[in-house]
């Protein structure tokens, strides 16, 4: 792990992420995004929304969507009669998020899994304002924790509960596990709880993702909105150029002097052709893409990525 001039933030508690719903207010999750949103990019696929219920057949009205024409019972009866639908009152939403010891990592300002962990709440305060329900999956090295989607404040601490409670597992003098099959396992957890018409928001730096990977969330997002949410630390694409840096896996560590060419170059290519990989990976699935790394605040970040940096007065952009 390298060393950083400030001391990143490590863990969250429960009330740091409920304190995040003010800040949740005014985005949302929707179908008619701003055009400079991701979620209306020409990669990712528009979120179909809420689905529609049938509320009734009715004789045509001038101004009727004529798409909305039943041809059948207007060629029985002799007249134009259009379906009207309502939309769904609410839609389960399912959280899942990354807190593997992989997420255990930060060089600047929070820590990956501490940064996942705020873009869940976000998620979670998003939809609950929004009306709906709102469930998770937590997945960890040790597991899988699983949150039922329910419209209550009760539930949305559940599932906080149980990200604050695996965030503050983790520690540098844990052994090290192969978890790189636990993001498929989530995957597949998703797709029991999420069968059709949910929205699911995946937060993780997609470690271990593979062929798998990408067959899954093609599955998930066949029958449901499925935004993924990239989380990353800028030392992976901009490695320093003096110094020494320190990587561990496990209870092993090694240390590597970062001024010399042939050893940070070879670093450098590894961590941006892996995050160029996952990228390629979620794009290949036609699921919107949202990136957010550890350097910058977190929500400021979120806002900008859903097109909504004009809702922050005085806010600025590193873009």
């Amino acid at each position: 792990m390298p060393a950083a001039t400030l001391a990143p933030d490590v863990h969250v508690r429960i009330a740091d992420l409920m304190a995040l719903e003010p800040a949740a207010r005014g985005l949302r999750f929707s179908s008619r995004q701003p055009v400079n949103s991701i979620l209306a990019g020409q990669h990712g696929s528009r979120l179909r929304g809420r689905g529609l219920d049938f509320e009734e057949l009715r004789r045509y009205l001038p101004g009727d969507d004529l798409r909305q024409l039943d041809w059948r019972a207007s060629q029985r009866l002799g007249k134009p009669y259009v379906r009207t639908y309502s939309e769904e009152r609410d839609r389960p939403v399912l959280v899942v998020v990354d807190q593997r010891m992989g997420m255990y990592f930060g060089s600047v300002r929070s820590f990956k899994s501490v940064v996942a962990a705020r873009v869940a709440a976000m998620s979670a305060w998003m939809a609950f304002l929004a009306g709906d329900r709102v469930g998770g999956l937590v997945f960890s090295d040790a597991g899988i924790d699983s949150v039922r989607p329910l419209r209550s404040r009760e539930r949305i601490q559940a599932l906080f509960a149980a990200i604050a409670r695996r965030s503050q597992s983790m520690s540098a003098d844990q052994p090290d596990v192969d978890a790189s099959e636990r993001l498929n396992e989530a995957l597949e957890g998703a797709l029991a709880h999420a069968p059709h018409d949910c929205l699911i928001c995946l937060i993780s730096d997609f470690a271990g993702a593979d062929d798998q990977t990408l067959r899954l969330l093609r599955t998930v997002a066949a029958h449901n909105d499925v935004i993924a949410t990239l989380v990353y630390d800028p030392l992976a694409l901009r490695l320093p150029l003096h110094g020494r840096l320190v990587v561990t896996q496990g209870e092993l560590q090694v240390e590597l002097a970062a001024d010399r060419q042939q050893v940070r170059q070879p670093l450098a290519d590894f961590f941006a052709g892996r995050l160029h990989d996952v990228a390629q990976m979620l794009r290949r699935s036609r699921v919107p893409l949202l990136s957010i790394d550890t350097a910058d605040d977190t929500v400021a970040q979120l806002r900008r990525e859903l097109g909504r940096q004009s809702a922050m007065p005085g806010a600025g952009s590193r873009r």
